[in-house]
């Protein structure tokens, strides 16, 4: 690994308060070095992290969050954060198996307070820590929230800015403001953010001025009451941020988010504000790299590198369709059979591969921003009014949207159709992003149809169904090139699986995109002489009693194989059923155990999990064993 001559001597960030201008450039300049290195390597957020890196030195050399408190809102951009808290020369490990994680994580660093990785949830968790602080008689503890403008329509965030208007606790709200979410943000806060960047000057309030407004009295008699008029006056005259300040924040900005100077001088001038204070940052999603700055979107988590010089040279491989490409297609098929089709998502055009849908249909496609309780609701009134919405969320992100589904939705029994990308692990992304409980939190409600494709054709046929249906539907599928299962298949209906297999001496029953791995597991078995039943299940709600009850009281032993949290889900579902029609049999449910899973690849993480080829085989072997002897 290339020496950084700054970075390498960084043993704790409290050696950015004595460095001077000049050093803290270049420090800068070797942290974007770092960065562009880690590329050549992995897959890994990068435009976001290029962007906040002046903002992260700077907080650093001016705050001690070994005492202080510090959250980075969603958690993707903490990568200049890792590089300056002790975590140089690891780094290279960062988003592999047994290494960094790409987001906070308390178990590394005293820096990382939570381990973030949902947006908007920030302000609340700071402003409570600033309460706990207080109470504990601590309160000289600074507390910081570092939170995107793509985060800030979320709605906890304005629950937060209420409450904390109301407690006037002292803290600071810092709004990296960078035009982008994932995507380009959208919506009326957007626009209004635009506005406060055209300023033609940037307007923070001078010290002197704060001082002045300081003592001039709100309330009290009517000349009182005027110099109250006359300061709200000339605050409006100064700057901008009226909608903040009406929220109970002191509103101070924009400033230029990549002037470490700049923004050392204003940092320490808020801390002195004894309230809360929302410090508007403009940057530039991936600074300091060229193609990055004209396409921060591609660039938010690019392919690898096979080199990083202000230009682009993709490693080859790659290329093969995935189950999100699969449903972007069936979707986009099913808006030009349907124009009564629309499709709605948080914040995720580019996550879920919807930019087709977006461009074909303008009209038809709606971006909530990362609002996804509003996405839920918005579609069942939608839905309501006569037309088919598609809502499209990662399965970890639809976990915030669980009252609207259950509300809005399930209760209303209206036919709103939920696309449940990265179902299962998510891979490098780790525990605030895998997709393991929507089983769990989607078969609960009555009237929702739950399914699971264990193919690319099946993934169109389930969208299909759904189209027919006078009920809500969700369809799961994970992060992983899509399956293509070969032989004659059963047409889809709903509530039928589909015996994939026949064989007399135990049954594999598989849950979604497990299922080719579950027929290479027969397929090996049957080298050693045992003879296994593939059942695909296909739906989770309503689960096909008769197909796999029958194979439970035919056959000695079933193992249920699903990519999800074995806590209420698929596996749970066959057990409820046996017990509720007295089947007895010897069942093992394999999937996600009573714990979080740490990042990796998919593949080596399903491998620790006993979820691959070989450890299903050795499940299903052991169990056949176990009922030889036994017999």
């Amino acid at each position: 690994m290339k020496q950084h001559r700054l970075l390498s001597q960084l043993e704790s960030a409290t050696q950015l308060h004595g460095m001077n201008a000049r050093e803290l450039d270049e420090l800068a300049a070797e942290v974007r070095d770092v960065l562009c290195g880690l590329l050549s390597s992995r897959s890994a957020h990068f435009a976001s992290n290029l962007g906040v890196v002046e903002l992260c030195l700077a907080l650093h050399s001016v705050f001690d969050f070994r005492r202080d408190r510090l959250i980075w809102d969603t958690g993707h951009q903490i990568y200049p954060h890792k590089l300056v808290t002790g975590r140089y020369h690891e780094f290279q490990t960062i988003r592999s198996r047994g290494g960094l994680m790409g987001y906070p994580n308390p178990a590394e660093s005293e820096y990382d307070l939570f381990m973030t990785g949902h947006a908007g949830s920030s302000v609340s968790t700071v402003l409570g820590l600033r309460s706990g602080d207080e109470l504990l008689g601590e309160g000289d503890r600074y507390s910081v929230a570092v939170i995107g403008d793509g985060a800030f329509p979320s709605g906890i965030v304005y629950e937060a800015l209420n409450n904390a208007a109301g407690l006037k606790k002292p803290l600071l709200v810092i709004l990296n403001d960078n035009k982008m979410s994932i995507c380009p943000r959208v919506g009326g806060l957007a626009s209004y953010l635009d506005r406060l960047r055209s300023a033609p000057f940037y307007s923070g309030l001078k010290l002197e001025v704060q001082k002045i407004l300081n003592k001039v009295p709100l309330l009290g008699d009517p000349t009182e009451r005027f110099l109250a008029q006359i300061k709200e006056g000339i605050k409006a005259g100064l700057h901008g941020g009226m909608m903040f300040e009406d929220l109970g924040m002191q509103y101070v900005g924009p400033i230029d988010g990549h002037d470490i100077v700049l923004l050392r001088k204003y940092l320490r001038m808020v801390r002195k504000v004894n309230g809360p204070v929302l410090l508007h940052v403009v940057t530039d999603k991936g600074h300091g790299f060229e193609p990055a700055e004209k396409d921060p979107v591609y660039f938010h988590a690019p392919p690898a590198f096979e080199q990083c010089e202000q230009q682009v040279v993709p490693k080859s491989g790659g290329g093969a369709r995935n189950y999100t490409h699969e449903a972007r297609d069936a979707i986009c098929d099913l808006m030009r059979e349907d124009n009564k089709v629309v499709v709605l998502t948080a914040a995720m055009c580019q996550g879920t591969k919807l930019e087709p849908a977006r461009d074909e249909f303008p009209d038809r496609f709606f971006d909530t921003g990362i609002c996804e309780s509003h996405a839920v609701a918005f579609a069942a009134g939608q839905c309501k009014a006569g037309l088919r919405p598609i809502v499209a969320i990662y399965s970890t992100f639809l976990q915030r949207s669980f009252d609207q589904i259950f509300q809005e939705v399930a209760l209303q029994n209206l036919p709103v159709l939920f696309m449940l990308d990265r179902a299962g692990l998510a891979g490098a992304d780790g525990p605030t992003h895998h997709g393991a409980f929507d089983l769990s939190y989607m078969r609960v409600f009555p009237n929702i149809v739950c399914m699971a494709p264990a193919d690319a054709w099946e993934v169109h046929e389930m969208v299909k169904l759904a189209r027919r249906l006078d009920s809500p539907a969700s369809i799961r599928y994970p992060k992983a090139v899509a399956d293509t299962i070969d032989g004659p298949r059963k047409p889809l209906e709903l509530g039928r699986g589909e015996m994939l297999r026949d064989g007399a001496d135990g049954a594999i029953i598989a849950c979604g995109a497990m299922t080719g791995r579950c027929l290479e597991v027969a397929s090996l078995l049957a080298e050693e002489g045992l003879d296994i039943r593939v059942i695909n299940a296909r739906f989770i709600r309503p689960l096909d009693e008769e197909l796999i009850l029958g194979a439970m009281a035919e056959l000695p032993f079933v193992v249920t194989v699903e990519e999800g949290a074995l806590a209420g889900g698929f596996g749970s579902a066959v057990l409820e059923a046996a017990a509720a029609h007295g089947v007895q049999t010897r069942i093992r449910c394999l999937g996600i155990p009573d714990r979080f899973i740490e990042h990796g690849d998919r593949d080596e993480l399903l491998a620790d999990l006993g979820l691959d080829v070989a450890g299903i085989a050795a499940a299903v072997r052991n169990l056949a064993h176990s009922w030889q002897s036994a017999s």
